[in-house]
């Protein structure tokens, strides 16, 4: 889990950095990036309810939490960084591996990795272990 001094919480900062910091998009996830003069990064999560009802926008919310917690290592530090699922990831063939491909490569697009990303573990339905 991420940390709570970790997390972007308020809407104006997420509000900040969607329209003061870049972005990157794939089709699954939208990341926007702005330096915050800290030491560390802090994360933000937004699922629309256009991915579907409660129980899919938290598995989703979760996916993305996970994928940050095993790259966080490995990123370089001192950025507010707000992740946005977009609608396809709301298919029910998305795997939780392919959220995790697609933020990766945001990252590095970013070119916010410092190393290279591990793999997650494999799973046999797609969850994160």
């Amino acid at each position: 889990m991420i940390a709570r001094a970790l997390r972007l919480r308020r809407p104006f900062e997420f509000e900040r950095v969607r329209k003061q910091g870049r972005s990157w998009a794939t089709p699954l996830v939208v990341m926007a990036v702005l330096p915050n003069d800290l030491e560390h990064n802090r994360y933000g999560f937004a699922v629309g309810r256009r991915i579907g009802k409660a129980t899919a926008r938290n598995r989703v919310k979760r996916w993305m939490r996970e994928a940050v917690r095993h790259l966080h290592p490995r990123l370089r530090q001192g950025y507010d960084i707000v992740f946005i699922a977009r609608g396809a990831v709301a298919s029910p063939d998305v795997t939780y591996h392919q959220v995790f491909d697609a933020i990766a490569t945001l990252t590095a697009r970013a070119k916010l990795q410092t190393a290279a990303p591990a793999p997650p573990a494999s799973g046999t339905r797609g969850t994160p272990e």
